[in-house]
């Protein structure tokens, strides 16, 4: 069952955009945006995960599009931005948070927006709580869900072993590309795979670390979900991208982002989290609410990590519903 099949009657119809671009924002990079619904609604950014995961069609309907001025954007390298990360001679070296960070400021600057509200979900949760920091006057609010911060514990548990515990059979064909001798350290050890020239080493090794993640991300197996992020192209362009955030821990300090919420206490939050998200456990959703009481948190008991999950689509809707005003 597709996302949007499975959220008809929790979020809104679907909706086209009214308009759309590529925003050049250096280094050769054009960055693709579209927006959506009123366009003298509310402003709204939608931050895709991954990173490289891009948006769909299907995340335009979190949000009212009576109240809603809709913008989505495709991070560097990956959906319809270019160059893509899933080309044979990708260059991620002018793509890092910071880089992200930047964009949706010139983006915001561009739509000659004032203020937007920022919502984000996993990676997406990282780089709202990354640009916010950085840019607090111009978030209107924040919603957070599946809270991700790069922190070292959080990496490993998911590509090291922890998350192994659960999804052994899954964890078996994660480390099947990877030298018997490598697999103490699976994010190095992919690095050397996902940059190999080599189509047949760095093809294989992209759909097995995009399987590995598309295939615990819901409470239930769904297949139909799997399939949908696992083609060459695109597993190429995921895996790469995020394999390189990875390996430099999103250019952040360690606890950076759950250290700096001074700088946004005032904004007005609501966080999201599964309470059996394997792929960005709760404990960093809850260490997050601990550092910043002010932010409502909101534990959805049935759920895993997918925003396409009924109980977390239900949470996050409610939650722009009550920020449209």
């Amino acid at each position: 069952m597709k996302p949007q099949s499975r959220l008809d009657g929790i979020v809104y119809p679907k909706i086209k955009p009214y308009e759309t671009g590529k925003l050049l924002v250096g280094d050769g990079n054009r960055v693709y945006w579209e927006q959506s619904g009123n366009p003298e609604g509310k402003p709204v950014v939608f931050l895709h995960g991954g990173p490289g995961a891009g948006t769909s069609p299907w995340h335009r309907r979190f949000f009212d599009p009576e109240r809603y001025r809709i913008i989505l954007m495709d991070q560097r390298g990956c959906g319809r931005s270019t160059p893509h990360a899933g080309d044979a001679d990708a260059d991620l070296r002018h793509n890092t948070t910071w880089h992200l960070v930047a964009d949706l400021e010139l983006l915001r600057r561009n739509l000659g927006i004032e203020q937007w509200q920022v919502f984000g979900g996993s990676w997406g949760s990282a780089l709202a709580l990354a640009y916010a920091e950085s840019h607090p006057d111009a978030v209107s609010e924040l919603v957070l869900r599946g809270v991700f911060t790069l922190r070292r514990h959080e990496l490993e548990w998911f590509y090291e072993g922890g998350a192994a515990a659960l999804f052994p059979d899954q964890w078996e064909d994660f480390i099947a590309p990877v030298p018997v001798l490598e697999r103490s350290r699976m994010i190095e050890a992919y690095h050397r795979l996902l940059t190999d020239p080599d189509p047949a080493v760095h093809v294989p090794a992209a759909v097995a670390w995009t399987t590995w993640e598309a295939s615990t991300l819901t409470l239930h197996p769904d297949p139909k979900l799997v399939a949908s992020m696992t083609d060459d192209a695109k597993a190429t362009a995921f895996a790469r991208i995020e394999n390189h955030y990875f390996m430099h821990k999103g250019w952040f300090t360690e606890g950076q982002l759950i250290e700096r919420v001074d700088a946004i206490r005032h904004i007005p939050t609501v966080i999201v989290q599964g309470r059996y998200d394997v792929c960005t456990p709760m404990m960093t959703a809850w260490d997050l609410h601990r550092a910043w009481p002010e932010a409502e948190f909101v534990v959805v008991d049935d759920a895993g990590h997918s925003a396409s999950e009924p109980g977390i689509a239900e949470a996050l809707r409610a939650a722009t519903d009550r920020f449209a005003g």
